[in-house]
């Protein structure tokens, strides 16, 4: 499958073959596509929670309001953030780049985020998201189903995966082999209504 058809194809599943299960090594490969996905300044700040364990994964369901998709999924993978990623040893993020321009990142980091939870909470959100699509496309890719969910209790998300205080939970995202396919696409917009060229009309 290249890279449109995946993209054509991809659904949000609903129902999963709980009788499906991934491999570690399909599980490395998978997360190892999804740590390539852009961040600002490369700080790589997002942190992924990784569920295979059933009993782990029914927690996750009721902490998603009793929804399926996690008891039933092969594997859940809750995207979370660290909003301190910024000032974590930075120059790692750069370390194969000459020292003045490690310098530079670092002094553009503390510009950007130290006086600003709502940047650094911006930040989170932003890499979690790219993460997901490349983890939803790289799914596809393996002949794998995925869905993205936002919704769950955060608090109990929380108690579940012993969510660090300075991290915040993005969103979810399940992977496995639907056990039906998707309904029919409620309608997209369109180009028209959503693009416009060079400036808003």
């Amino acid at each position: 499958m290249d890279t449109f058809d995946a993209i054509k194809t991809r659904r949000a599943i609903k129902k999963f073959d709980p009788s499906h299960k991934m491999s570690p090594e399909e599980i490395k490969f998978l997360m190892e596509l999804a740590i390539l996905a852009p961040t600002s300044y490369n700080q790589q700040n997002w942190r992924f929670i990784i569920a295979t364990d059933q009993d782990v994964k029914d927690k996750i369901s009721k902490a998603a309001r009793d929804q399926a998709q996690p008891k039933d999924g092969s594997l859940v993978i809750v995207l979370c953030g660290d909003t301190n990623a910024w000032k974590t040893n930075p120059n790692r993020y750069w370390r194969n780049a000459p020292k003045e321009r490690q310098e530079q990142v670092t002094k553009a980091l503390e510009k950007k985020y130290s006086g600003s939870s709502e940047n650094r909470r911006d930040e989170v959100m932003k890499s979690c998201g790219f993460a997901a699509q490349t983890i939803m496309l790289a799914a596809k890719q393996m002949g794998l189903d995925s869905c993205p969910m936002r919704g769950f209790d955060y608090d109990d998300l929380a108690k579940v995966i012993n969510l660090p205080q300075d991290h915040i939970i993005a969103m979810m995202v399940v992977v496995g082999k639907a056990l039906e396919p998707a309904g029919p696409r409620g309608g997209q917009l369109a180009l028209d209504e959503v693009v416009f060229e060079n400036k808003f009309s």
